[in-house]
């Protein structure tokens, strides 16, 4: 019989949880890198034709949504079975190789390959929420979810003024450089990071019935909530989609702005987001609860986005961000929640599961809101909702309120009790 596993010390909780939150960073900041540098990459392998590179940009991007869909549990059920630490470095190399290989894609093909393999590596956020998930009790875990969402935040806001800065001096050079600082946090990785899941605790053998995306989601039907509490995170998720997907054009259209301004907005909601999320989700989680937390963040992103369509001009717009900005609150809560419902030998499968719904999200949003703006611009004289698509996602959140006041209740079963009791 083996021997337990080591626990991990408090000094060694905070080196994993910054290996975690870099490696969370460099996943959010490949996907920010791509905003301003793939359009335009891509245009260049079209020989410049601009509506050919918007098709394969869709193309990519759906593409990368059905990566985050596939791979995601594979990696979290094979988390459970062997660990985090590996899956977690192997994940991170990976993603510097992916880096080196768009750097050096000779052709348009070679390209998609690599975003390919970007979307796969990606994914393991799912096996870094269940690493969270191991080396934090229960009751703290909202407030840790919160940290590692942040990363994402903070990614999508310098990813692209980072992509944009290098860009301009060389195409390929961000891509370059994100693989040298993924390179460097790899390295940091092996050296510190400790596994998080003890031998007695991971599954006894890898199952793919548990490992396929569809199959996975037996999970959520087999503890009471999980499913509803998964449906939340979708319609967030999905909302979520149509700022990055009309943003640029919606502003332009309705405000008149330059890119300096967009940009500008953009870094100051993400700030506000951040905020929220790094330093008011562990003091709100102790005095309202996650379920308090789930529905404050549904109701904040659902008047937030009711405001951001009716803004009639710019300054109207920019008030509504602070309330917006709460939003921040609701996947830290839902997480905290998932997570105390499964026991430790589930936490890589439910953390995939939840990369899968994200990647369903990624995979069907850019059509919904693209395709509804679109319908709104073309009959803006006599519909004059150019803040259709917003209102949409503003329904959507409505819905995952009404869906969290029903099932976001807090609940922990023996196991997991047990194991927080260990802890």
């Amino acid at each position: 019989m083996s021997e337990p596993s080591p626990p991990v010390t408090a000094s060694g909780r905070k080196a994993a949880f910054g290996f975690i939150f870099a490696s969370a960073l460099m996943n959010s900041t490949s996907f920010g890198l791509m905003i301003p540098i793939l359009p335009n990459l891509i245009r260049q392998f079209t020989g410049g034709d601009t509506a050919a590179a918007s098709d394969w940009n869709v193309i990519f991007a759906t593409t990368w949504g059905a990566m985050q869909f596939v791979v995601g549990p594979i990696l979290g059920v094979l988390s459970d079975r062997v660990g985090r630490r590996p899956i977690l470095l192997i994940s991170n190399f990976g993603l510097a190789v992916d880096f080196l290989f768009m750097a050096f894609a000779p052709t348009l093909w070679w390209l998609y390959v690599g975003r390919i393999l970007n979307g796969m590596t990606a994914a393991s956020f799912s096996t870094g929420g269940a690493y969270v998930a191991d080396i934090t009790p229960p009751q703290d875990r909202a407030k840790n979810f919160g940290m590692l969402t942040s990363a994402f935040s903070f990614g999508f806001i310098f990813g692209p003024i980072v992509g944009g800065f290098l860009g301009d001096i060389n195409i390929r050079l961000p891509f370059l450089v994100a693989a040298g600082v993924t390179t460097l946090n790899w390295f940091y990785g092996l050296l510190i990071l400790p596994e998080s899941l003890p031998k007695e605790r991971r599954l006894a053998s890898f199952e793919w019935r548990r490992a396929n995306p569809l199959g996975s989601f037996r999970l959520l039907a087999a503890h009471p909530g999980l499913f509803s509490l998964a449906g939340v995170a979708f319609l967030f998720q999905l909302a979520q989609i149509v700022l990055p997907q009309i943003f640029v054009l919606y502003a332009s259209y309705r405000y008149g702005w330059s890119m300096k301004i967009m940009g500008s907005t953009l870094l100051l909601t993400g700030i506000m987001g951040v905020i929220v999320q790094m330093f008011l989700v562990g003091p709100a989680v102790k005095r309202f609860g996650e379920r308090r937390l789930v529905l404050i963040g549904c109701a904040a992103g659902a008047l937030g986005f009711a405001w951001y369509g009716s803004a009639s001009n710019g300054w109207l717009y920019l008030i509504g961000a602070p309330l917006f900005a709460f939003s921040g609150f609701l996947m830290p809560g839902v997480q905290g929640l998932m997570s105390q419902r499964v026991p430790p030998t589930h936490q890589g499968q439910l953390q995939g599961v939840n990369q899968s719904v994200q990647g369903i999200a990624s995979i069907i949003g850019p059509s919904i809101f693209g395709l509804t703006f679109a319908f709104s611009v073309r009959h803006d004289q006599t519909l004059h909702l150019p803040g259709l698509a917003i209102y949409l996602a503003g329904g959507f959140l409505g819905l995952a309120f009404l869906l969290a006041w029903g099932f976001a209740h807090p609940h922990r079963p023996p196991a997991v009790a047990e194991a927080a009791k260990a802890a």
